[in-house]
């Protein structure tokens, strides 16, 4: 979601180091659990996978206002998560 927001809305960034520093907790995450690195990446290049998590926060998105090809309801969103300190404002500025 905070990708798709950086990528629509001009005056919103994505905060890269912190979603890689995320996204690297959620591998250890993973470790933790027992699955291999080998698991591990399978997933993280799964295309259906890809293709499933990106449908999902499209949907979260339309559910919260964005609307596509509406730069400006992207903002709105993205501003509504920074004010709200969601996990998803907290990978934007």
């Amino acid at each position: 979601m905070a990708y798709e927001i950086s990528e629509q809305c001009d005056g919103i960034n994505a905060r890269l180091f912190r979603g890689l520093n995320y996204l690297q907790s959620l591998r250890r995450h993973a470790r933790d659990l027992g699955y291999s690195e080998a698991e591990i990446e399978a997933y993280v290049n799964d295309d259906a996978e890809k293709d499933r998590l990106e449908g999902i926060a499209r949907a979260q998105l339309a559910n919260l206002g964005a609307v596509p090809g509406q730069k400006a309801s992207y903002c709105t969103v993205g501003h509504a998560q920074i004010d709200a300190y969601t996990r998803v404002g907290w990978l934007l500025r």
